[in-house]
């Protein structure tokens, strides 16, 4: 079975997560800030990923490469723990102040 098949997916984004403990605000928006300039940062390379992804899957007849698919899922993941975070939903900060499963 593969690590990112689609049943582990919403465990993985909206399970138990850890007690984060709540920052105070000015730490906060400085963790929201880095968090903005990583987003950013991931967002160019999931752009750079789907193009790489799109070649391998013209010059292998239809197959994708099952390392940057599984990189993509895990990309996604952590953008939408980040957002989660950003947004307020959860106070757990993303990686690289947790552990990234």
């Amino acid at each position: 079975m593969a690590r990112n098949d689609d049943e582990n997916l919403d465990g993985r984004v909206n399970g138990e997560q850890p007690e984060g403990a709540r920052d105070a605000i000015l730490q906060r928006l400085l963790h929201v800030v880095l968090i903005a300039i990583m987003l950013s940062l991931a967002s160019t390379v999931l752009t750079a990923i789907t193009v790489i992804q799109f070649i391998v899957i013209a010059v292998s007849k239809g197959e994708p490469n099952e390392r940057l698919a599984d990189f993509g899922t895990d990309l996604g993941i952590w953008m939408a723990k980040a957002a989660r975070y950003q947004a307020a939903a959860s106070d757990v900060k993303p990686w690289p102040w947790t552990d990234l499963d």
